[in-house]
């Protein structure tokens, strides 16, 4: 079970309730959470959570699906671009590192990709949703 704790606005902490006297430590993560109502999302130690898309709409073609875009998480300022235009990533890897509210915020690869470009550059402030990254 996990306890959520509102620290301010869009702003959430996650941690793991851990039973009385139990020898484990709770687990806490920072969550941000942003966007219109209806299509709410999250950013999370790197990673990006985003609604599922509503299956009445139309289904996105297999050259679509191939290619993804990684996007800033929120309005931030590009603090280091660490991926090149034909780069193979693993899961995990830090593509750019973007600044918000003080804190720095990984853009890490979703799976295993390589770069297709690389739409942003360091010290350059960018909105949310604004792609940094394309990968295929």
């Amino acid at each position: 079970m996990a306890r959520v704790s509102r620290i301010g606005p869009g702003v959430y902490q996650v941690s793991d309730v851990v039973a009385p006297g139990s020898a484990g430590s709770a687990n806490r993560d920072i969550v941000y959470v942003a966007g219109p109502r209806g299509y709410t999302w999250a950013f999370s130690n790197g990673h990006v959570f985003r609604p599922v898309e509503p299956e009445h709409q139309p289904a996105r073609s297999r050259a679509a699906a191939a290619a993804q875009s990684l996007t800033s998480p929120m309005p931030a300022t590009v603090v280091k671009v660490l991926a090149t235009p034909g780069q193979a990533v693993k899961t995990g890897e830090t593509l750019v590192i973007v600044e918000a509210m003080k804190m720095e915020l990984p853009v890490r690869a979703p799976s295993d990709a390589v770069v297709k470009a690389v739409h942003c550059r360091e010290q350059e402030i960018v909105q949310a949703e604004q792609v940094l990254v394309e990968l295929e």
